[in-house]
């Protein structure tokens, strides 16, 4: 191999191989399927955890038509997006995904600030499907013994879900890779459940006329286009996290075709399976204001009682919460595999702890316990702050959801160092990852602005400010920082492994 940014692309060439082409030496263990695959990032993106803790920000962000109709448009912009990294994904197929890509085609600081905003959104990511987690469990636990979730019970539940999903990750990633695809048939059979409960049950339900044109803006905001593109977000924001294909691409056989094809068929199977649910919660409304204002904290919850009775309504809850609970799991996956993956690369302060495999399992044990407990502290500030959630999901938008762009933007920049891998767009590669480039720009500028006016005021108030650009500061001002501490000895190792590989090579020969 003549040049480190340029690997040869043999569709037959050994996973291993592979791998040291591109700068690594294989340490962790290959034992998930193209399905498994595609499994982790279907369950990261959860229909059931997305759809349904945003559920009631879309009632009052556009309603019901901008719900349905942003469903399609949001999924089907998702799509070029998940084509574009895809492609790249074919051709660097390592746990460090995209901070790598960025690296191998834009040099190292590209790679440096990209995985900082690649990690600190997955960690952003834990905490906030963890804590939507336990949010649903507490109001399964009202319903089935009056207990009252109330914030410090709300976290003592959140705490419990990030050790349990910390033990089962350190099983291996067999565990894993059989929890994912289960996951893949509890989501897609827990969407059947309550589509078909929500269809059959209620005396009532609502007109297509109603599903799919009613409009209701509860923001404070005046502009009807404004409030339109605000309810984009929660299709958005479910559709974040379908890069966890790419960073279980080393432990994935034929991860330069499996990786790309699983981020894709994710995207495609969320898409399908959240429309459907999205349809079936809408129809089944009996009344809007109730559900918006529901004693249980939880608009989705409010339907199923009000369709089902209090019986229907917990088994509901419990398809949400187990599905919710997957999520969580896939999410710790992937997070410690980019922990152990910028760890490698020297970038995390203490990077010779993170990046330790255990032999036994092949699992970066260290690496899952820092993941666990940095969400941890990141969702802390709920305990005395009820804004501190939309923080938390601001930390995971705005890192995730630039970090996406930047490799498709350096492919198109680049496109000299660039070789396509076997699975590639081609003469379609640039137009898709334009358009993808600039949908990940109009969405990144969406999520920093603000979702709610107080009324009566003509801006917003500490309560309803969207801290998404703040939180978009801090990233970068920290990624600045490590830096100007590390970033000097920080270096992709993929000129070491090559010289390796070429020793190796001379000494067979």
């Amino acid at each position: 191999m003549t040049d480190a940014n340029r690997p040869l692309r043999d569709v037959h060439v050994h996973d291993d191989d592979l791998l040291r082409d591109l700068g690594y030496k294989p340490v962790l263990t290959r034992r998930m399927s193209l399905f498994g695959n595609a499994a982790i990032s279907f369950s990261v993106i959860s229909v059931l955890s997305g759809c349904m803790t945003l559920y009631g920000f879309g009632l009052a962000t556009g309603g019901p038509s901008v719900m349905l109709w942003g469903w399609i448009i949001v999924g089907c912009m998702v799509l070029f997006a998940g084509a574009a990294l895809a492609e790249v994904t074919s051709t660097y197929p390592t746990s460090g995904a995209l901070y790598f890509m960025a690296d191998r085609l834009g040099g190292k600081r590209w790679g440096w600030y990209t995985g900082w905003l690649n990690l600190l959104g997955l960690l952003g990511a834990i905490a906030g499907i963890d804590y939507g987690a336990a949010l649903f469990t507490g109001a399964f636990f009202n319903l089935q013994f009056g207990f009252a979730p109330t914030p410090q019970k709300v976290i003592l539940i959140f705490i419990g879900i990030l050790l349990l999903h910390a033990l089962l990750n350190l099983f291996g990633v067999r565990l894993v890779s059989l929890l994912n695809a289960v996951s893949v048939w509890w989501h897609l059979g827990g969407v059947a459940v309550i589509v078909t409960a929500l269809t059959i049950a209620p005396s009532h339900h609502q007109s297509a006329h109603f599903v799919f044109t009613e409009y209701v803006n509860d923001t404070g905001w005046s502009s009807h286009g404004y409030v339109v593109m605000l309810g984009l977000l929660l299709a958005q924001y479910t559709f974040c996290g379908y890069d966890a294909s790419a960073h279980l691409s080393e432990e994935t056989t034929n991860a330069s075709l499996a990786a790309p094809r699983g981020i894709m068929r994710a995207i495609i199977w969320s898409w399908a399976a959240g429309f459907v649910l999205l349809l079936g919660l809408t129809f089944a409304i009996q009344d809007y204001a109730g559900t918006q204002n529901s004693a249980t904290g939880v608009p989705p919850a409010q339907i199923f009682l009000d369709a089902l009775g209090e019986g229907g309504a917990k088994a509901l809850l419990l398809v949400v919460i187990v599905a919710q609970l997957f999520c969580g799991n896939a999410e710790v996956a992937a997070c410690s595999r980019m922990v152990f993956a910028f760890s490698r690369d020297g970038a995390l302060p203490g990077s010779h702890l993170w990046r330790r495999v255990d032999g036994r399992t092949g699992t970066p044990r260290a690496a899952v316990w820092l993941s666990v407990a940095v969400a941890a502290v990141l969702a802390l500030p709920s305990l005395y702050s009820p804004t501190a959630y939309g923080a938390v999901v601001a930390i995971n938008v705005v890192g995730i959801t630039p970090a996406y762009a930047i490799p498709i933007y350096l492919r198109l920049r680049h496109r000299d160092r660039f070789t396509p891998g076997p699975w590639n767009l081609g003469r379609w590669g640039v137009p898709i990852g334009t358009v993808a480039v600039l949908w990940v720009v109009f969405v990144t500028v969406l999520f920093c602005l603000p979702q709610t006016r107080p009324e009566g005021k003509s801006w917003v108030s500490v309560d309803t400010f969207d801290y998404a650009p703040v939180a978009l500061l801090v990233i970068l001002v920290l990624a600045a920082a490590w830096w100007r501490v590390a970033g000097r000895s920080y270096d992709v190792p993929a000129v070491a492994a090559n010289a390796e590989m070429a020793k190796i090579q001379e000494e067979i020969i």
